[in-house]
C-alpha cells in the first residue's frame, strides 16, 4: 500500500480488469464507500490492462478469470513475465522486464478448479469469486496487499491439493497416469466433461468456454462414445472415480 495516509488510512490504489463495463462500474462503486482503497484505472482486454497497469503501477489488480482475449492467466504472464505453470517466461514477451510490482486478486465468476490453480501458478496473490460482497472484496484487497493469501470459502482446498500433487499442468491435475479412455480425450472434452460432471448445463458450459451450444453438445456425444457411458448420470459417476470433477 501506499505510505500516504488518509485520514488516518493508508490507500490501496487497486486496478480493475474485466470485459464487462457494467460489472466493472459495479466493482467500483462497492469499493468507493471502503475505507482506504482507491480505484485508479480500469481495463477491459489484456492489452490495455498490460499497459494500464505499467502506466498506473497500482498496488492490487483486481484480474478477471475469462476474457475474449487471453484472460487473467495472458495478463499475469505479459505482467509477470510468468507461465500458466508458474515458471519464467521464456517467451519474450514485451514489457515482463520492466513491469510493476503489483499484487493480483483473482475476481471471478468460475469457482473450477483448473481456473484457480492456473491464475496462483500464474502469480496471482488470492482468487474470489463474484458473489463476493463489497465489504469482503475490500478486506480481502487489503490482505492481499499486504502480503496475505486471500481465498473464497473451498477454494483453498484446489491449490493445496494440486500442489500437493506437484501437478505438472491444467490439464493432468487430478487424472490417473495409465488411464487409455481418459488419454483420449482431448483438452477440450476434459473441460466439458468436468463442467458436465459438475452440474452445468450446455449453455452454461458454452457460456465458460466461448463456444457454441451445438460445439459443447458435439464434445460431449465424443466424451460419451469414447469413455462408453450411456448417459450423463453415468458420465458424473465415472468422472468421479478418476477424479476428474
Amino acid at each position: 500500500m501506499t505510505d500516504e495516509p488518509v485520514g488516518g488510512v493508508r490507500v490501496c490504489r487497486v486496478f480493475l480488469v474485466d470485459d464487462h463495463a457494467v460489472f466493472r462500474s459495479g466493482v467500483r462503486a462497492e469499493l468507493a464507500g471502503q475505507a482506504g482503497i482507491e480505484v485508479v484505472g480500469e481495463a477491459g482486454s489484456v492489452a490495455e490492462a498490460v499497459a494500464g497497469i505499467g502506466r498506473v503501477r497500482p498496488d492490487v489488480v483486481l484480474l478477471d478469470v475469462h476474457m475474449p482475449d487471453g484472460g487473467g492467466v495472458a495478463v499475469l504472464r505479459s505482467v509477470l513475465g510468468t507461465d500458466p505453470s508458474g515458471g519464467p517466461d521464456t517467451s519474450g514477451t514485451p514489457g515482463a522486464s520492466d513491469a510493476p510490482v503489483s499484487t493480483f486478486l483473482a475476481l471471478s465468476v468460475s469457482d473450477a478448479a483448473e481456473d484457480v490453480i492456473a491464475v496462483i501458478r500464474g502469480g496471482a496473490r488470492g482468487y474470489v469469486t463474484k458473489t463476493i460482497s463489497g465489504g469482503e472484496l475490500a478486506d480481502a484487497v487489503r490482505r492481499v496487499a499486504d502480503g496475505d493469501a486471500v481465498f473464497s470459502p473451498r477454494l483453498a482446498g484446489f491449490v493445496l491439493d494440486a500442489f500437493a500433487r506437484a501437478a505438472p499442468g491444467p490439464e493432468e491435475w487430478g487424472e490417473p497416469v495409465h488411464d487409455p479412455e481418459v488419454d483420449s480425450l482431448t483438452p477440450r472434452e476434459k473441460e466439458v466433461l468436468r463442467l458436465l460432471a459438475r452440474g452445468y448445463t450446455y449453455k452454461e458450459i458454452a457460456e465458460k468456454l466461448f463456444i457454441s451450444v451445438k460445439t459443447v453438445e458435439t464434445h460431449a456425444s465424443n466424451v460419451l462414445r469414447k469413455t462408453q457411458q450411456s448417459n450423463r448420470h453415468a458420465l458424473t459417476r465415472w468422472a468421479q472415480s478418476r477424479h476428474l470433477d
